[in-house]
């Protein structure tokens, strides 16, 4: 690694589009070196390549989240290759809609594997050094649905409301380690979740949060200092819930 000792390391997931890839920008733009993981090597690549022009170290890193046997691994060699990790943003996810009785086994149990059961994976990943160092700060996108409920969206409110509650006991759990752990849950952001095949839903785009402004408070989030920690944010547009 050629950065700083003072300097941040992080790893995004999701990071190819959407609020991943926003928060890698505002990341790099704040002078936090990323590594970045995702299913696209093309576009995770110009992503690292727009981090880099920030003056940071940025790498990108192929990974399938939906392959959970693999996780662990992947997140503990990207430790190694940095040197060390100080802040995790577990962002990746799909959307998903459909009424909860006509929801397929298979869908329910690929809505909660990725986004559920894959930060799971990442978090045993990062634990061992961020308790080792006795430091960390970990970061969940959840959602507003885990704590409103939308018809049709059953299988993906359910995820987030797990996620939500994953990350207080895991809070609870490694405070003492000094490892800190938020969960921001944005409402309706413009990304492209709307476009992929799992989401039917017809919302006004333009009313939407944008990334990057969501981006910046998960930044603002882990440059707070470290006596200090948001437990769970919930941002919306100022249009209200959609």
């Amino acid at each position: 690694m050629n950065s700083s000792s003072s300097q941040l390391n992080a790893i995004i997931t999701g990071a190819s589009s959407g609020i991943g890839k926003a928060t890698a920008l505002a990341f790099a733009q704040a002078g936090i070196n990323v590594a970045l993981v995702g299913r696209s090597p093309n576009t995770l690549e110009m992503v690292a390549e727009a981090c880099n022009q920030q003056g940071v170290e940025a790498k990108s890193y192929v990974m399938d989240l939906t392959e959970l046997t693999k996780i662990q691994a992947t997140i503990q060699a990207i430790v190694a290759d940095f040197g060390g990790i100080d802040i995790i943003v577990n962002n990746a996810g799909m959307g998903y809609t459909n009424l909860l009785r006509e929801t397929p086994l298979a869908d329910w149990q690929q809505v909660i594997n990725l986004n559920l059961t894959s930060v799971f994976q990442c978090v045993q990943g990062i634990l061992p050094q961020m308790r080792e160092r006795k430091k960390g700060t970990i970061i969940n996108v959840a959602s507003v649905a885990a704590t409103q409920a939308f018809p049709e969206w059953g299988a993906y409110s359910v995820s987030k409301a797990a996620l939500l509650s994953f990350s207080r006991v895991l809070a609870a759990e490694e405070r003492s380690h000094g490892i800190r752990v938020m969960t921001i849950s944005p409402g309706a952001v413009n990304t492209p979740i709307w476009d992929t095949d799992t989401v039917q839903a017809d919302f006004e785009r333009n009313a939407m949060l944008t990334p990057e402004s969501v981006a910046q408070t998960i930044l603002q989030a882990a440059l707070l200092p470290a006596e200090a920690v948001i437990e769970d944010l919930t941002i919306l547009p100022s249009a209200g819930t959609l």
